[in-house]
């Protein structure tokens, strides 16, 4: 089995600025991944990350995730992909400096969408990076639209398409961003509470109190991501989702499926 985990953009940049890196927040990471590896050498894991203040700023500049026509200037579907794959860079790099064995494998290379959703998108060299022992990494991206012209593709819209439409069965899904699932904003609301399991009993509530992001996220902010990975979890039972911070020893525990003293879990 897998494990996909997924650095949020807004921890690993900040995202009121303009490319802004935490570079602290993803060395860190890129260590708790690598305790991770040592502890558990037969961990196959798959790496995912937002955009944070790299993309979503061009995407929400540009109007690339409402779609531009083909004739139109595409200067800001370009200008999106560089920025994220500038943040991917400086991810890997991290990882590599790590001891992390991460491969860059940029999404929009090989995939096309229809209507803001993945119609294609050729897997197999992840899955063949995977058997190689190596770690690859993806990340939000754009795409060229046959409906709408371009689109924005969220990371979790790439993880569930891989769970759903390749090999690669995750047995658990890691998002690390806010600390968990709240009551309500807690940046807004100092009485939100946290929501330490969601399940079948209590997602229509929950989706209910979240909202969307409190700065540029051209991906729809905390209520779309947790709707995609339900949706994800009806499809695949089996499957746990745990949303942590960036804490580096809650990374680790989660990657190596061991209890958590924080955060939400999130099964049938």
């Amino acid at each position: 089995m897998y494990t996909f985990i997924k650095f949020g953009g807004s921890v690993i940049t900040d995202k009121t600025g303009r490319e802004a890196a935490d570079m602290a927040v993803i060395e860190a990471l890129a260590g708790a991944v690598a305790a991770a590896r040592a502890a558990n050498p037969a961990l196959a894991l798959v790496i995912g990350h937002g955009s944070g203040s790299f993309g979503h700023h061009y995407a929400a500049r540009y109007g690339v995730h409402r779609g531009l026509p083909v004739d139109a200037d595409h200067i800001g579907f370009a200008l999106t992909a560089a920025a994220a794959l500038r943040l991917n860079r400086i991810v890997v790099d991290a990882l590599l400096a790590a001891g992390v064995p991460a491969v860059s494998l940029q999404p929009s290379a090989s995939l096309s969408s229809s209507g803001g959703q993945i119609r294609r998108w050729e897997t197999e060299p992840i899955s063949e990076a995977l058997r190689r022992r190596l770690t690859p990494v993806i990340h939000g991206d754009v795409a060229f639209d046959t409906d709408q012209g371009t689109a924005i593709i969220s990371t979790e819209a790439l993880l569930s398409f891989l769970a759903l439409h390749s090999p690669l069965r995750p047995s658990r899904i890691v998002l690390v961003g806010e600390s968990a699932v709240f009551t309500a904003d807690p940046h807004r609301d100092p009485t939100a509470q946290p929501i330490p399991l969601i399940t079948r009993a209590n997602i229509t509530q929950v989706l209910h109190g979240t909202g969307a992001s409190r700065a540029a996220d051209v991906t729809g902010g905390m209520r779309s991501k947790l709707a995609l990975m339900w949706q994800l979890i009806e499809a695949l039972p089996e499957l746990e989702v745990r949303l942590i911070g960036p804490v580096p020893e809650l990374v680790t525990a989660a990657l190596l499926g061991q209890p958590l003293t924080s955060g939400t879990l999130i099964r049938q």
